[in-house]
């Protein structure tokens, strides 16, 4: 076991300390390798909300496009079908592929109009494990009402709820801050028998706490798990590690982290090495990153492409460009293959320093590793070159962009419309506006502040009057009815 990987970045050694020997004492080395159930349905937490990267070599590419043109002609047709009543007696198959990829890409009004004709059909069995993958969809778009409506639907459809599903309904009501309803969740889950909240759902419950920042609500999650008997899992120390983390709550975190050793049952793991890292290179206390990075190698838990990532990101914001090239040729020595995610945080980092030339170099060098750019990339892109008055090479992106089957998001018009804008380009922002709506990318509010800056700039009062208008009418939209239920 090679106790300091690193070598190419000169990370210091530290000596060995208590938490190392203690580690030791328990015969870490192995164990962290074994992923508990709990960890394996642990949810992602993400800062911004993407469609998740395509990692590796793009080789079929040809092969996946088709794929993804049949699959969303059939989410199309099963959509128009389930404006309609007439239609039930379809094939299962289609209704329910057509639902699960709904669910997957979080289109949520398709996925809730699919599944409207789905209870519509003369086959449909009511399962609580649909429920429960509806309700997370819910969650992680935000639509709390809806979810509150879904499970109600549930109970009429006669189906009794799982822990899976009261989770997933905490899940939904906590993501969006609605931590009085996700309290009162997990007590109603108390008073149903066999549906007792679990060291997941407890698990989520902090995730949600840490995420809006009421720390002062986790000792009482705490105190009820312990009255309960339930015990800390390795899933609800690192979320707890994790949520100090970001907060840069450094004395809680570490102190979570002498706990969990202390437990003997709970031990860290490659989660537990990101939060640390990523929390101290995030506040820009490298010398920290790196002696936790050590201590880590030396308790035996060795780094992922995340952890690589991490101090990418880390080196790049404290502009230490010598230690990032370091971690990226240490990475390619040790044959760690870079994903999207890493070319992605170089030509951010490099975008932002206004660099350019490195930029466009490993932008060529992800193309020709076969790595397909996603709508990341092309923000990062458009922004350093907007930034460096280069507007001629923000319309060959965008012509890339169109050549390609590149999902686009909000973030990435917003990008194009703040480029165009600051070159007083008002005609290309309205036609932006336009596509962004054909795109189905809702406009938010920096899409509307954006343009309203552009026009009142060029003096056109009343247009930046009209979006105001607009942006009211946009934040009042309660959103899409539950369709065919």
């Amino acid at each position: 076991m090679e106790p300091h990987v690193l070598e190419p970045t000169n990370l210091r050694r530290s000596s060995s300390t208590f938490l190392t020997r203690t580690m030791r004492s328990i015969k870490l080395q192995g164990e962290h390798t074994h992923l508990t159930n709990q960890t394996i349905r642990c949810l992602q937490l993400s800062k911004r909300s993407s469609p998740s990267p395509q990692n590796g070599l793009q080789k079929d590419s040809k092969k996946d496009l088709s794929r993804i043109l049949r699959t969303d002609a059939a989410i199309r047709n099963i959509e128009r079908k389930a404006n309609s009543k007439k239609y039930n007696r379809l094939w299962p198959k289609a209704v329910l592929e057509a639902l699960d990829e709904a669910i997957r890409k979080n289109f949520w009004e398709t996925a809730l109009k699919i599944f409207g004709l789905l209870r519509m059909q003369h086959w449909y069995e009511p399962r609580c494990q649909t429920y429960t993958k509806l309700l997370m969809m819910l969650g992680k778009c935000k639509q709390p009402e809806q979810a509150s409506v879904l499970f109600e639907i549930m109970l009429s459809d006669g189906l009794r709820p799982t822990v899976d599903v009261y989770t997933a309904l905490v899940f939904a009501y906590g993501q969006s801050g609605l931590l009085d309803k996700a309290f009162s969740t997990v007590d109603d889950m108390k008073s149903v028998s066999e549906c007792k909240p679990d060291a997941y759902t407890y698990s989520i419950l902090i995730s949600c706490c840490t995420k809006f920042y009421r720390f002062d609500l986790i000792e009482h999650v705490l105190n009820d798990m312990s009255c309960l008997g339930i015990e800390c899992t390795t899933v609800t120390y690192n979320t707890l590690i994790h949520g100090y983390g970001k907060a840069e709550m450094f004395e809680l975190m570490e102190e979570t982290l002498m706990g969990m050793i202390e437990s003997s049952s709970c031990l860290p793991d490659v989660f537990t090495l990101n939060s640390f890292i990523g929390a101290y290179g995030n506040s820009g206390q490298i010398d920290k990153m790196e002696k936790w990075y050590d201590e880590f190698q030396l308790m035996g838990i060795k780094p992922d492409i995340k952890t690589f990532n991490i101090l990418i990101r880390s080196y790049g914001k404290s502009e230490m460009y010598d230690k990032m090239g370091s971690v990226i040729e240490f990475m390619e020595k040790r044959f760690y293959s870079p994903t999207i995610v890493t070319f992605n945080i170089v030509i951010e980092v490099f975008g932002k320093s206004g660099n350019v030339e490195r930029m466009d170099a490993y932008f060529k060098k992800m193309k020709h590793q076969g790595m397909k750019p996603n709508s990341i990339t092309y923000c990062s892109l458009v922004s350093a070159y907007s930034k460096a008055g280069l507007l001629k090479k923000v319309d060959s992106i965008m012509r890339q962009v169109r050549n390609s089957d590149v999902i686009l998001d909000t973030p990435f018009f917003n990008c194009v419309i703040s480029a165009y804008g600051q070159a007083g380009d008002v005609q290309r922002i309205g036609e932006l506006f336009l596509e962004m709506k054909e795109s189905k990318c809702v406009p938010d509010n920096v899409t509307f502040a954006t343009m309203i800056q552009a026009y009142n700039a060029q003096g056109m009062i009343e247009a930046a009057q009209d979006l105001e208008s607009k942006m009211i009418t946009t934040r009042n939209y309660s959103g899409a009815k539950f369709i065919g239920c």
